[in-house]
C-alpha cells in the first residue's frame, strides 16, 4: 500500500493503526529517521492523523486554523487572487492539501458571488494524495461541478499553470529530521526513533548529508549542548516543483515558520516540533502516533532561495496580519458590496489580523514568475 506525501512515497504493512505500523517497520528494519516517523504517523493510509474521521480543526478538534474563523481568509484570498490576475484570459488557482475543503468553498463562494465575470475564468484545481481526503472535498465542493479537479501530486499537473499557486498551513506539517549538536565531539547527530522495552524512543543515529546544517557552521562555537535545529527535505522538494510547474503568476505559501534571525534562538534548544491534542501542547512528540497532530516551523529563507534558484522573484515575506490587513484595506478603500459584506465580519478579520491571535504568528511567502 503507497500513498504520496510532498514528494516521497510511504511503503507500509498492513496494520490498522499508526503506532502499529511504525513499530512493525521498526521490527523489521531497524530504528527510523524522525521525518519517517512523523510521515507514517499523519499520513499511514488508513491510519494516519490526517486520514482519520474525526474533525481535527476547529472547537471540537486538536487545533485551530486561519479557515476555523470562517470565511473571511477566504474572502480576502479571492481578492488578492484577482487583482494578480487581472490581466489573465483564463486563470489557474491551485491549492494543495485542501483539508476538508472549506477554504476552497469559501474562495469561489467569494470569485462567484463579487467577482462573477472573472470567477467564469478560473480552473480551480486541488492538489490532493490522499483518496480519503478527496472524498471528503468532492462532497463538500460538489455543487461547483466540474470547475473544480483534481490531482494526486505535481506528477498529475501535465500542463504549465497560469495563475495562483498557494497552500494554507501545509509545509509545517511535512516530516523533518531533527539534528542535534554534540558540542564535546563537535558533530551532529539525527534524533531517530527505537524502541526500547517494548516502548517508542528516541536513538541517536548518523545524519544523511542533505540534511546536515552545514550553514550553521559559524555558530557552532556558541551552540549549547544538544541544541536541535530541523529540515524538512520533503518541503523544499515540493516548493522546488511548485516553482517549476508555475508559468505566470503567483505562488504563495501561509504557514507557520521562521526568517533568516529567527533559525537560531535560545528558546528553540529542542528545536519547533511540536504536538498537539484537544488544544494543548503535547511535548512528547512520540506519544499516541496517530492520535495527535505533529507540526514543525517552516524554514523559509530556504524555500525563497530555493524558488528564486527555479527562477522566481520574492514578492513579499511578511506576517499574516499585515498582509491580510493590506487586502482588506484595499477592499474598504473601493467601497460597494465587498466592503459591507467584509465590515459586517469585523471580529473574524481581527482574528486573522491581531499580532495576539493568528496576525503574528502566521507568516506569508510569495513569489512571482512573470
Amino acid at each position: 500500500m503507497t500513498v504520496v506525501v510532498g514528494v516521497s512515497t510511504l511503503r507500509v504493512t498492513m496494520s490498522t493503526d499508526a503506532e502499529g505500523i511504525i513499530r512493525g517497520e521498526i521490527l523489521e528494519r531497524g530504528r527510523m529517521t524522525f521525518a519517517r516517523f512523523m510521515e507514517l504517523a499523519l499520513y499511514a493510509p488508513g491510519a494516519g492523523y490526517y486520514e482519520r474521521e474525526a474533525r481535527q480543526t476547529g472547537r471540537g478538534g486538536d487545533y485551530y486554523t486561519s479557515v476555523s474563523v470562517g470565511p473571511v481568509l477566504g474572502f480576502l484570498l479571492a481578492a488578492w487572487m484577482v487583482r494578480e490576475c487581472a490581466g489573465f484570459e483564463t486563470f489557474d488557482v491551485v491549492e494543495a492539501a485542501a483539508h476538508d475543503g472549506r477554504l476552497a468553498s469559501d474562495v469561489l463562494e467569494a470569485l462567484s458571488r463579487f467577482h462573477s465575470r472573472l470567477a467564469e475564468r478560473v480552473r480551480y484545481r486541488i492538489l490532493e494524495p490522499s483518496a480519503k481526503r478527496q472524498s471528503v472535498q468532492r462532497r463538500r465542493l460538489a455543487a461547483w461541478g466540474d470547475r473544480v479537479s483534481w490531482r494526486a501530486g505535481w506528477e498529475e499537473v501535465n500542463e504549465p499553470i497560469r495563475g495562483i499557486v498557494f497552500s494554507n498551513e501545509l509545509l509545517d506539517a511535512m516530516p523533518i529530521h531533527r539534528l542535534a549538536w554534540d558540542a564535546g565531539k563537535r558533530c551532529w547527530f539525527e534524533r531517530g526513533v527505537t524502541l526500547e522495552a517494548g516502548r517508542l524512543a528516541w536513538c541517536r543515529m548518523e545524519p544523511q548529508a542533505e540534511v546536515v546544517p552545514h550553514d550553521l557552521e559559524p555558530l557552532v562555537d556558541v551552540l549549547p549542548d544538544g541544541f536541535v535545529v530541523e529540515r524538512s527535505p520533503a518541503a523544499v522538494a515540493w516548493w522546488r516543483q511548485a516553482a517549476r510547474a508555475l508559468a505566470r503568476g503567483r505562488l504563495m505559501a501561509l504557514d507557520y515558520g521562521f526568517d533568516e534571525d529567527d533559525v537560531v534562538r535560545p528558546e528553540r534548544v529542542q528545536g519547533t516540533a511540536r504536538g498537539y491534542f484537544r488544544h494543548r501542547l503535547v511535548e512528547d512528540l512520540l506519544a499516541q502516533p496517530g492520535a495527535q497532530d505533529l507540526t514543525a516551523h517552516v524554514d523559509f529563507p530556504r524555500l525563497m532561495r530555493e524558488g528564486e534558484a527555479a527562477g522566481l522573484t520574492t514578492v513579499e515575506f511578511l506576517p499574516q496580519g499585515r498582509w491580510l490587513g493590506r487586502v482588506a484595506t484595499e477592499v474598504f478603500s473601493a467601497g460597494g458590496d465587498r466592503a459591507g459584506w467584509l465590515a459586517e465580519r469585523a471580529r473574524g478579520l481581527q482574528t486573522l489580523t491581531h499580532p495576539a491571535h493568528l496576525g503574528h504568528s502566521l507568516r506569508v511567502l510569495v513569489q512571482g514568475q512573470r
